[in-house]
């Protein structure tokens, strides 16, 4: 996948991760469209990009993704790669007084079916494109839970089954790659509850991104999410022991 020329959609681009992959990618030559819920984050996110698009958008609302997807449609035909980036999350023990499936329902609602929904509706306009991508962004925890936050790590874990079955099914029906981007623990605002300040960098991350796409590396196992990976295979319960210990999970 090229790194540079390409038009861009970032969901969640206002701020951590998706602002850095932003800032990446803007260095790269790419047009970029951001999207959050808060307008003045983005306005603060354009202030830092500079040349950048920013819309007001709530990627857990149906009519939302909706209205993205017609606007991309209208307003950048030339769209030719989607980041889903967006992320909700609650930090709980699953206790008897947790609510845990209040929480787990707009944990998904935001971190899965947001991301299919506004994948099916952005493809038609992918497939026209000489070369197009898709990059969820999933966890470590796709692998293996974070205990503090149990939920969250249910949708990490949907997002990665999800993606390969994605990946397989559009390289038999079109030219759309398919990428997931597995991050630990970064030190964010997003993470602050869970101990970010004892994570790697966001722009560690989207160097690792840039890297990736550049090398049609598909599954981006970021930091210790290698470590945990390889882990997992060997001694699984090793794999949940060090990242519940560690507390890197996010």
């Amino acid at each position: 996948m090229r790194t540079s020329g390409n038009t861009v959609l970032i969901t969640g681009g206002s701020a951590g991760i998706g602002l850095e992959i932003a800032r990446a990618l803007i260095g790269q030559g790419n047009e970029v469209i951001i999207t959050g819920r808060n307008e003045e984050r983005l306005k603060q996110a354009a202030g830092q990009l500079g040349k950048v698009t920013t819309i007001v958008n709530d990627i857990a609302k149906a009519e939302d993704i909706q209205a993205l997807a017609q606007r991309m449609e209208q307003e950048f035909p030339a769209l030719n790669l989607v980041i889903n980036n967006a992320g909700h999350a609650y930090a709980y023990p699953l206790n008897d007084k947790a609510d845990a499936a209040r929480k787990a329902k707009a944990e998904m609602q935001t971190n899965y079916f947001s991301v299919l929904d506004l994948n099916e509706r952005l493809l038609p306009l992918l497939s026209r494109q000489p070369e197009a991508a898709i990059v969820n962004v999933t966890s470590i925890v796709a692998f293996v839970p974070g205990v503090n936050i149990p939920t969250y790590s249910d949708t990490k874990a949907a997002l990665h089954s999800y993606t390969q079955s994605l990946r397989f099914t559009l390289s038999q029906t079109s030219a759309i790659k398919v990428f997931e981007l597995m991050p630990p623990l970064v030190n964010t605002e997003f993470s602050k509850e869970i101990g970010g300040e004892q994570g790697i960098p966001p722009q560690a991350v989207a160097d690792a991104l840039m890297t990736a796409l550049a090398a049609d590396e598909y599954e981006i196992r970021v930091g210790a999410t290698e470590q945990i990976y390889q882990l997992l295979h060997a001694d699984p319960q090793g794999a949940f022991a060090a990242v519940n210990a560690s507390r890197a999970n996010a």
